[in-house]
């Protein structure tokens, strides 16, 4: 079969490309010709998996660049009349290829896989600025609720006009998680399949590290919620003194954070690594005793939750978003309230005060992401979707149930 997967990027930076070039990787290895179709534009310095691209760019011009990228529309022409793919698989599109391409779709088998909101929402977050849900439509409401300065508001209106026109050309609407789903539904877009992500599968376990560990991963902002993580694990501290927390990633916060670890004391304790490569990622957070996503926003699914658990590692999760359908509570890991400093310095002080029980729960982790995220899995998911697409036999399936 012939598959083109499109998506903004092309680079390794995000959990969302991982797992899209993990899927080419695996649907190449069955003998598929899958070929991938991104924009020119790099997050950071690292090489791009791309097999055909178009103009992008990370500049303040990347704004009118997503509402309407002419590079985008006459580049994919051009590989759709070259490649002829069977199926086309549409994973991120809004933040550099733009609506454009949409009408080259409406020919041709094709598939749209929406990791966040972005589809309805111009800041992909639905969420206000003081840090409460959304529970608006996109419209004016994005300007005077302070979500969009004007300069963007109004392009980004119009490109979620051109979305909305558009999105019919899609045979299939498939979501990473229920949460996603019900956002897409509440702006009616449907039907909404539902197929977690998926990550590379492992079959040995590292022995816990002998110094209790904490570890986290993502984008330093405040979102994430790791201001409270900090203030939580200095409460564990207290009690356990050899802990220590590890978090790796870049961002805004960065400065700030720092200074909260000094205003507590906790120097020695905490240690921010900065951004580091999935391998030197992987090596460091292979003996974690639990692994912590305290995120304040409803994340979409959760990559790092998956990842954590395929590592064998036990997760402390706030109860958001797709959070809640990787973590089993008491099975796996804790979920915990976003910005709950006293229920997640708990929830760390079980894990982090026995070994037993955070290799216990790592392990049960293990063996439900062996069932449940397994990129193995995740192919046949969507292959299957691509054969009946391409048969135009698909009728919509209902979300997956937690194995245990």
């Amino acid at each position: 079969m012939r598959i083109l997967l499109i998506n903004d990027y092309g680079t390794p930076t995000g959990g969302a490309e991982v797992q899209f070039i993990g899927l080419q990787k695996e649907l190449r290895n069955r003998g598929h010709d899958v070929r991938l179709f991104t924009s020119s534009a790099r997050p950071t310095e690292v090489a791009s998996a791309a097999d055909y691209e178009c103009f992008g760019t990370t500049s303040r011009f990347r704004t009118l660049l997503q509402t309407a990228n002419p590079w985008a529309w006459q580049r994919l022409r051009q590989v759709l009349n070259d490649f002829q793919p069977n199926v086309v698989h549409v994973k991120i599109f809004l933040t550099q290829l733009s609506p454009l391409i949409l009408p080259l779709l409406r020919n041709i088998p094709s598939l749209c896989h929406v990791v966040w909101y972005r589809p309805v929402c111009p800041t992909g977050t639905k969420m206000l600025p003081n840090g409460t849900p959304c529970q608006v439509h996109y419209g004016k409401a994005c300007y005077s609720n302070g979500c969009l300065p004007l300069h963007d508001w109004a392009p980004l209106m119009l490109q979620m006009q051109l979305w909305r026109q558009w999105q019919h050309v899609f045979d299939l609407i498939v979501a990473n998680s229920t949460t996603t789903k019900h956002h897409l539904l509440a702006e009616g877009i449907e039907p909404v399949d539902i197929i977690w992500n998926g990550v590379t599968p492992r079959t040995e376990l590292v022995p816990l590290a002998t110094r209790p560990t904490a570890v986290f991963a993502g984008r330093l902002v405040w979102e994430k919620g790791i201001d409270t993580l900090i203030r939580a694990f200095g409460e564990v501290a207290q009690h356990i003194p050899d802990a220590q927390l590890l978090i790796a990633g870049e961002g805004p916060e960065y400065a700030t954070l720092q200074a909260l670890i000094d205003a507590q004391g906790l120097h020695q304790q905490i240690s921010l690594l900065g951004r580091l490569s999935r391998d030197d990622l992987e090596r460091a957070f292979a003996s974690a005793w639990v692994q912590v996503v305290p995120s304040r926003w409803d994340e979409p699914f959760g990559i790092v939750a998956a990842e954590a658990a395929m590592r064998g590692t036990a997760v402390v999760a706030s109860n958001t978003g797709g959070l809640v359908e990787i973590i089993q509570e008491d099975h796996t890991g804790y979920l915990v309230p976003p910005d709950n400093e006293e229920k997640l310095a708990n929830a760390l002080h079980k894990l982090l005060g026995s070994h037993d029980q955070a290799e216990q729960m790592g392990r049960n982790g293990h063996t439900v992401a062996m069932t449940n995220f397994n990129e193995i899995r995740n192919a046949d998911q969507f292959l299957e979707r691509y054969e009946m697409l391409s048969q135009k036999k698909y009728t919509a399936g209902i979300a997956p149930k937690p194995a245990r």
